[in-house]
């Protein structure tokens, strides 16, 4: 991150070298062998590229430049001092960054503009070095370089002549033409673009560079360019160079945390100022730029990946771009630092480091002519081609506004609401948040495109001095427009943002830079507080999951990577669930790991990396405010409100400068040293600038007795910790915020006041646990509570996980309060392995004896098969949560138990049972604890028994991976030779997450307990047996499966025979169940499962041994059954996903579409005779055989028609070659619902009613003789034509369609 490097023992000085890197005349000119090998290589693909038209081409040729156009080697000149003992100078380091591309040469034909980069020196131990270099070119005034130049020139023209005229004597293919007439055409660019000694004055490029230990990137330009200014200006500057060099390396200091410099240039003053500890930390790039070269919505791409660790290359022709955006990226990740590899500028020689199998961020240049079609990439085809997207790659043109981004990147949460955020604060200084360079146009058309002309342009619209439209900055821009219409929902526009103009730079009287700076400097900050925000937002309770290390700090950072440093689990249970995509990544990565690891390794404040502490301060303050105004805790987006103070502290440095740095002065030089010559950069007198002064005579006007004076004053206001005044304006702030609480003065603490504050507090928080157990009713309600008038639409749609989340907040507020002595992080977690302790050592014994009979298993002779009850029990619930292994922390193991509680319908329940405990509450809270105020306690237990008003699964959604023990009951006839059956049975559980597979069960157990990974809520059963055996003959009347830890039983009626011969001849069948809702028990009964008469009825067949013993309904009830079927379905669709139910209860369950379309099939069936069954299937078979046996060929049959008849046929022929014995009933529920899914139900109905085979298998009276009630089902079958109807793979196994 910016701002760092330099060892802690180094004097502050501003720097710590000054370099000049050029060209050795000693040497003369020295080929770049690296970068020719580039060149050649590049030059090399290409011609395998177009081999197959340029053959004759001689080998190598086509990567030949010409002498001007090729690199020479660079060398550092001088260095001043030779070194220093804090930070080594890195020579080879220093020389391929501050000229990576090596020496070049111009003519005075060529612009020769000075251009001006930093770099960045990473040391092996991790530390960095800033570095700063300006490039500008001076005449040659060697003339054995100029000869030299010359001389190239002779040899390249002469290769090329013998090329050309090869070219033109040799036969060539016709299809060539287009490609000779190029290559004459560069040939002649070529020799006419030389150098002639006798006529062109030749330069070359030299850098000179400031090592410095900050990243000052402002003040080191500045400086550099006014150096500059002095050696090609006609007039001497005021002062020999050695002075200004001198200054800079030994007598500016580094300004302290929280102050401003000002020191002098040749020419005018220089300001620089550095943020206090308990701000963000330093940073100089400009901001505005980033943004401006990539638009908002690529920005915030390119630090999703970065945040994610995927390898990242930018690629620019400025190395200066490269610089800032990667600087930039890193900048804004506060408080997470970068990890890995970090080259924002890749040297020629470094370029097989793009090979590296690792995450990195590194910047390639590009010399302004490659498209990026020919840049090969690592892992990309040889061959030119269109380059395509890697896995891990992200690739960012920065010059073409271009990123190319890896595969399945996630969403950064709330990324709609973000960019709105960030575009909000672009438009407000005339920034277009889709950015101002384009493909298209040159950047430096677009540099003088002011956003003030854009206003006042009439014919794009705009009146002149308007503000300028939202429309224009968010068209042909998906993202952005999708952000306008989610803003407008919100009552809030960009277009209300009012546009500053731009003015020409100048001098605020007020501030010691100019308003350009100013400007900088405000967004800068603006922008990384928005970014920092939203961190402190998503870990704003990050601490409470840290796992604290049992052993000593030596001991646990041996076994680093063995140990687990974060409950990341019960971290993400409390996420909304849109963020659970990038969070569950970015808790992998080394960035976090690392930041956490700080965070286990500092012991105290004074410990806490810099980083560390500025953000757990801002943690606090947010904690601090949510104490004192309880806001409810959704993935509702938050904006940064921050801002203000930190522009503030900014403006405050730059208007009362803190110090001013000593003047350059005259250095004590040999007389005739200083020469000086305009257009030469000077030999410098290494003798006055290889050391520094001898005395303190200098560095003593540093530290004025004011000066000492201020930082007496500023070192108690500094710190990071909340001292009283910030401790008061915090709380000043959040009785702003609309709390009704008041913090008394402290100094004022009498007996009665504390009394009366804490009966406030208390207060709030039942008034707090009131709303909360009122909004979390509402949401679950959904819109039927809105419609009710219980709420708002816009309370609608929080987060379950964040409404949850937040009641563990509030309990973990309530334990807290008036606690004697604090145990862990966690005071709820704390409490009840206090009451756990107690119990255990009055009921020892008792759990065992209780868990031996949950566990015992019922054998087939035994009476009254029915599930034994499920013994309620806090201590229990504590020992699943305890069992669990993903959950490490306190914090994490009490959010389970109330999650485990609240899906049980107990939480009222169970505190109730742990506060009865009057002992234990006694020993750990003081008299006036929201806990021992009994009124109080009472209707918040009150409160909280409302939750048992509705379903929650808050516990078996969220710890998915988990292992759940389910009991399963399986209860068969005892009539008719049920006790007989021989053949082996078998049954498989499917839920919504996932399905057991086929799990044995024993023939003489009809009960077992079976663990497994969490199913979710339970959905379908399948039972079968092998049909091994002389009585393989089985009458199941329903099923039960109990998940042991929620106690969600589920029952699933069956009433049907399993076996050949009976029934349908089915041997297995798909059950489909649903959860039975307890009744109301009284406090002392245990729970157990409701009586029989409670369950959901079997009314499809109870012990039916014939479809023909169902009850009778007449044509009304069936089309009513029918209609309500349809109107379940549609409902289903139209509800919020979350609100859902299971769509295969609406399809195949008691009242669903299968259970309404057989009463259709069934009404007007002739009676079997000589007890014979005839099922539906038999007469759907015959309509298949009789369509079959037509000639579909026919030109009178319509062609609709033929293919309605052949999809038919196709679909029944795959149901019936099924592996699977399902019967007859149970290949017309894959029919039903395999129609409903490819939307061929309503052609299937009409087909079969339309078929001559009704006449010999229906009753006049029949519904399907009926074309009037036909076309009306066909017509209400047609309405789920619309909706994306998914099967459970238990319904359609086997299948393949």
């Amino acid at each position: 991150m910016s701002g760092g490097g330099g060892n802690s023992s180094a004097p502050g000085r501003f720097a710590d070298y000054f370099v000049i890197s050029g060209l050795d005349t000693d040497t003369g000119l020295e080929p770049d062998e690296l970068s020719a090998l580039c060149e050649y290589i590049r030059a090399s693909r290409d011609r395998d590229g177009l081999g197959r038209f340029q053959s004759s081409a001689p080998e190598g040729e086509n990567f030949e430049q010409t002498p001007l156009r090729r690199t020479f080697k660079s060398k550092v000149l001088a260095r001043y001092p030779e070194n220093v003992e804090w930070n080594a100078f890195d020579q080879d380091a220093v020389g391929m960054l501050c000229m990576p591309k090596g020496l070049s040469f111009k003519t005075q034909a060529d612009g020769r503009n000075p251009q001006f980069h930093s770099f960045i020196i990473t040391r092996e131990d991790g530390s960095r070095t800033f570095g700063f270099a300006l490039t500008f070119f001076e005449e040659v005034t060697s003339k054995q370089i100029c000869s030299a130049m010359q001389t190239l020139y002779h040899m390249h023209n002469a290769e090329y002549d013998i090329i050309h005229m090869s070219a033109t004597n040799g036969s060539t293919v016709s299809t060539n033409c287009t490609e000779d007439l190029n290559d004459s055409s560069v040939t002649k660019l070529q020799r006419f673009n030389s150098y002639d000694i006798t006529r062109d004055t030749l330069y070359v490029s030299k850098c000179i560079c400031l090592i410095a230990p900050m990243s000052f990137m402002t003040a080191c330009k500045k400086v550099l360019g006014q150096l500059h200014q002095a050696v090609t200006s006609p007039q001497p500057p005021p002062l020999p160079l050695e002075s200004y060099i001198y200054n800079i390396l030994y007598e500016v200091p580094l300004p302290p945390a929280g102050r401003s410099l000002k020191f002098s240039g040749v020419y005018e003053p220089i300001i620089c100022q550095r943020p206090s500890t308990n701000e963000l930390p330093l940073f100089d790039f400009p901001v505005k730029e980033v943004f401006e070269l990539l638009g908002v919505e690529n920005v915030i791409q390119l630090f999703t990946c970065a945040l994610l660790e995927f390898q990242i290359l930018l690629y620019s022709q400025h190395y200066q771009r490269l610089m800032t955006v990667a600087e930039t990226v890193t900048g804004l990740m506060f408080p997470f630092q970068w990890q890995h590899v970090y080259v924002p500028i890749l040297p020629a020689s470094l370029l097989h480091f793009l090979d590296a199998p690792v995450p990195y961020l590194m910047g390639l240049h590009s010399n302004g002519l490659d498209d990026r079609s020919k840049l090969e990439l690592p892992q990309e085809c040889s061959v030119p081609c269109p380059p395509l997207p890697q896995a891990n790659l992200c690739f960012v043109d920065i010059d073409n506004h271009f990123i190319e981004l890896p595969e399945d990147l996630p969403q950064f949460p709330n990324k709609l609401e973000f960019i709105q955020e960030v575009s909000e604060v672009l438009v407000s200084v005339g920034i277009p948040p889709e950015g101002n360079l384009h493909c298209s146009e040159s950047v430096s058309k677009l540099k003088n495109l002011k956003t003030a002309d854009l206003v006042s342009d009439k014919k794009n619209g705009n009146l002149a001095g308007s503000p300028l439209k939202t429309y224009e900055l968010l068209k042909e821009n998906e993202t952005l427009a999708r952000i306008q219409a989610l803003v407008r929902r919100t009552g809030v526009s960009l277009e209300k943002v009012e546009v500053k103009e731009e003015t020409p730079s100048k001098k605020d009287s007020k501030f010691q830079c100019n308003e350009e700076e100013l400007q900088i400097h405000q967004l800068n900050i603006h922008i990384r507080e928005v970014f920092a925000n939203r961190f402190t937002q998503m870990f704003a309770d990050y601490e409470v999951f840290v796992i604290q290390p049992s052993q000593d700090k030596e001991s646990w950072f041996t076994n680093r990577e063995q140990m687990q440093n974060y409950d990341k689990a019960s971290f993400l249970s409390d996420q909304p669930e849109p963020y659970l995509p990038f969070l569950s990544r970015f808790l992998e990565t080394q960035m976090f790991a690392s930041f956490i690891d700080n965070k286990i390794m500092c012991h105290d404040d004074d410990d806490k990396h810099p980083v560390l502490r500025v953000f757990d301060a801002r943690v606090d303050k947010i904690r601090l405010l949510n104490v004192r105004t309880p806001t409810l805790r959704t993935s509702m987006y938050q904006k940064c409100t921050a801002f203000e103070e930190a522009v503030k502290a900014i403006e405050l440095r730059l208007s009362k400068i803190d110090h001013t740095a000593i003047h350059p002065h005259l250095l004590d030089m040999k007389i005739g040293q200083g020469k000086y010559e305009p257009g030469f950069f000077p030999k410098l007198q290494s003798d006055v600038l290889s050391a520094g002064p001898a005395t303190n005579k200098w560095t003593k006007r540093n530290a004025p007795a004011q000066w000492r004076r201020k930082d007496r004053q500023k070192q108690h206001t500094e710190h990071l910790r909340l001292d009283n005044d910030q401790r008061e304006k915090y709380i000043q702030e959040a009785r702003n915020l609309g709390s009704s609480i008041r913090q008394p003065k402290l100094s004022n603490l009498s007996p009665s006041v504390i009394a009366q504050t804490n009966w406030k507090f208390v207060e709030g928080l039942l008034k707090e646990c009131r709303n909360k157990t009122k909004r979390m009713l509402v949401e679950k309600m959904g819109r039927e509570a809105v419609e009710l008038g219980h709420g708002e639409v816009s309370i609608t749609g929080v987060e379950e996980n964040t409404l949850i989340a937040s009641l563990c907040d509030l309990l973990e507020r309530i334990w807290s309060h008036g606690l004697l002595v604090k145990q862990g992080k966690s005071a709820l977690w704390s409490h009840l392995l206090h009451y756990q302790e107690n119990r255990r050592r009055m009921n020892v014994g008792s759990l065992s004896h209780t868990e031996l009979f949950l566990e015992s298993e019922r054998r087939k002779s035994d009476p009254n098969p029915v599930m034994a009850p499920l013994k309620i029990s806090l201590v229990q619930d504590m020992l699943h949560i305890q069992n669990i292994g993903e959950i490490k922390t306190d914090v994490g193991k009490a959010r389970a138990w109330v999650r485990l509680s609240m899906e049980k319908k107990l939480l009222s329940r169970h505190l109730k049972q742990l506060l009865l405990d009057h002992e234990l509450t006694k020993k750990l809270y003081k008299r006036y604890a929201f806990l021992r105020c009994d009124d109080e306690k009472e209707q918040f237990l009150y409160h909280l028994l409302s939750f048992n008003a509705v379903d929650y699964f808050c516990f078996t959604n969220v710890f998915t991976t988990i292992m759940m023990p389910y009991h399963i009951l399986i209860v068969a006839s005892k009539k008719l030779g049920g006790s007989m059956f021989t053949a082996n049975p078998w049954i498989c559980i499917s839920g919504e997450m996932g399905e057991t597979g086929v799990l044995q069960v024993p023939r003489n157990i009809l009960e077992m307990t079976y663990e497994c990974q969490n199913l979710g809520k339970l959905t379908t059963v399948q039972i079968g047996h092998d049909n091994s055996g002389l009585y393989a003959k089985w009458l199941v009347e329903y099923v039960m499966i109990r998940n042991e830890i929620t106690g969600h039983t589920y029952k699933f009626p069956c009433g049907r025979w399993l076996g050949k011969g009976m029934d349908d001849g089915s041997l297995e069948r798909v059950l489909v169940g649903d959860l039975l809702t307890s009744t109301p028990d009284t406090e002392e009964r245990p729970c157990r499962t409701p009586p029989l008469q409670h369950s959901p009825g079997m009314i499809r067949r109870l012990v039916a041994i014939s479809p023909n013993s169902r009850p009778k309904l007449n044509t009304g009830q069936i089309q009513e059954a029918i209609g309500e079927a349809v109107n379940g379905i549609v409902k289903h669709f139209h509800k919020p996903e979350k609100e859902r139910g299971s769509l295969t209860l609406l399809l195949c369950g008691e009242c669903g579409l299968v259970a309404a379309l057989e009463q259709v099939f069934q009404h007007g069936f002739k009676s079997p005779r000589l007890f014979k069954s005839i099922f539906i299937w038999d007469f759907i078979e015959k309509a298949q055989a009789h369509y079959t046996a037509l000639n579909l060929s026919d030109a009178a049959l319509a062609e609709d028609w033929q293919k309605r008849v052949c999809i038919f046929s196709r679909f029944i022929a795959a149901i019936n070659s099924t592996p699977r014995n399902i019967g007859k009933d149970g290949k017309f529920q894959m029919f039903v619902c395999l129609g409903a899914r490819d939307h061929h139900l309503h052609h299937w109905i009409a087909l079969l009613a339309d078929c001559p085979i009704i006449a010999q298998m229906y009753e006049e009276t029949a519904l399907i003789k009926d074309h009037t009630l036909v076309n009306s089902l066909i017509r209400v079958l047609q309405t789920l034509q619309e909706f994306n109807i998914t099967l459970e793979s238990s319904l359609i196994k086997g299948i393949n369609i």
